[in-house]
């Protein structure tokens, strides 16, 4: 696996919304420029790529998002990942990459053994282009004050044959979150969220 560089980015959020949070919103994403070996061409089988950079990206950028937020995995609530392909390459390249098993099962296992699927956001762009990584709850997808996404992006990269693979973690969920859980409007309505 070929890696040019890796960016990780870690923002905190004092005040939201003209208010003080109770506690600071801290969102770190962590990616690897890596190169395309399938840019410019047609690969029926991407079986090779998946197996060289899967497991090894789904390992190293959730724990370098976690090392920036100075917390162990199971501190963390919530969190997504992200795919962005050079001009001369496929979607289904980072596609390959970040959705299988193999790269989720890695991540959740390094976030507290994370029951959720992870969220994505997955496009083709130049260099600098940005992406927005989607974040919900680690353990329920239906607690809605995890809902949201952290825009990223690199100066430099991806280049045409490159491949930016971003992996986003949060230590919680929105600053002064109000509208409830699904949970609790599923309740209201005598229904369950199964």
């Amino acid at each position: 696996m070929e890696i040019r560089k890796i960016v990780v980015t870690l923002e905190e959020t004092f005040i939201e919304g003209f208010k003080v949070a109770d506690k600071p919103v801290k969102v770190a994403v962590a990616a690897a420029v890596i190169k395309n070996p399938y840019a410019g061409r047609f690969v029926q089988d991407l079986q090779p790529f998946i197996d060289e950079y899967a497991a090894q990206l789904g390992r190293m950028l959730p724990q370098r998002a976690l090392e920036a937020l100075g917390v162990s995995g199971d501190e963390c609530e919530g969190y997504g990942k992200a795919a962005l392909v050079g001009l001369d390459g496929e979607v289904e390249h980072g596609s390959a990459i970040i959705h299988t098993m193999i790269f989720g099962n890695e991540f959740r296992t390094l976030c507290g053994n994370a029951k959720t699927l992870l969220p994505s956001a997955e496009k083709r762009g130049s260099a600098g282009a940005s992406i927005d990584l989607a974040i919900k709850h680690k353990m329920d997808a239906k607690i809605r004050s995890h809902h949201m996404s952290f825009e990223f992006r690199i100066p430099d990269a991806p280049r045409a044959d490159e491949i930016v693979i971003a992996c986003a973690v949060a230590l919680s969920g929105r600053a002064h979150p109000r509208i409830g859980s699904l949970h609790d409007e599923l309740a209201k309505q005598g229904e369950t969220a199964d």
